[in-house]
């Protein structure tokens, strides 16, 4: 049974949730983190529903085996094709999913065109056409799905000129025309720049406080919240056994984002 010294564990298809994982350790800086990426098997964006279904369901298996107090889905797609059913399946578990910004996108001053990059299985789910269709209804919302994009992120080499040229292909066209982009596929944050010079310097917008808001308040509710006002703990773990991996993961975390 979880208790308040218990961890939470969070997970993604490689190293995109760690920008949400940021997040979550600036709002609860007292919580013990217990990172997975599914990186042997990155990218989730290209996979079936019922695989990522799948995929994750056997990781919040084991989080749970292992008395986690509560689970981060730190993957767009794997949160739009897997957190409703895990809710149902773990009801006594509190799971935090993200979901792409658009809410607040549709809120800031300038709002008439809002750029939507995710991937193309979580821009193909009717859960993302309801929240578009809610949240956009003053606003013109642009899904582009961004193939590859994730994939080439998690190698690393961030600055490279390919990883450029990828962004260029993708949403180049977009340039000057749009108020703000939602990133949608939290891999995204860790190019910001990137991104920012080929679409131009407009507001982006990511899921990843918004999350680890609803993390706090889940905790909250169940009384669940570490004591006491230690620092509490990162440990990473992935999927992909290679050499370097993990070292890889603090990479990430130690970038901006």
């Amino acid at each position: 049974m979880a208790d308040k010294s218990s961890f939470v564990g969070v997970f993604d298809s490689g190293v995109g949730g760690i920008s949400v994982l940021r997040h979550l350790v600036d709002e609860l800086p007292h919580e013990d983190f217990c990172y997975f990426g599914d990186s042997a098997n990155n990218p989730y964006g290209g996979k079936t529903p019922d695989e990522i279904l799948s995929l994750s369901r056997g990781i919040v298996d084991d989080m749970a085996a292992r008395g986690a107090k509560a689970v981060v889905i730190a993957c767009n797609t794997a949160t739009s094709v897997a957190a409703a059913r895990l809710r149902l399946e773990y009801p006594d578990l509190p799971i935090v999913g993200v979901e792409p910004a658009i809410r607040p996108a549709t809120r800031a001053p300038r709002h008439e065109r809002i750029l939507v990059m995710a991937t193309q299985v979580t821009l193909a789910l009717d859960k993302y056409h309801r929240l578009a269709e809610e949240c956009g209804s003053s606003s013109q919302i642009l899904g582009e799905p961004c193939v590859g994009l994730a994939h080439r992120i998690e190698q690393g080499n961030l600055d490279a000129p390919d990883l450029h040229g990828l962004i260029e292909t993708l949403v180049g066209r977009y340039r000057g025309t749009v108020d703000s982009v939602v990133l949608g596929c939290t891999h995204y944050p860790f190019v910001r720049a990137q991104i920012r010079d080929v679409v131009g310097d407009v507001p982006l917008f990511d899921g990843g406080t918004g999350a680890a808001r609803r993390l706090r308040s889940l905790l909250a509710e169940r009384d669940l919240l570490a004591e006491g006002d230690a620092p509490g703990s990162v440990a990473f773990a992935s999927s992909l056994r290679g050499p370097g991996q993990l070292d890889l993961y603090e990479r990430f975390f130690r970038l901006e984002v």
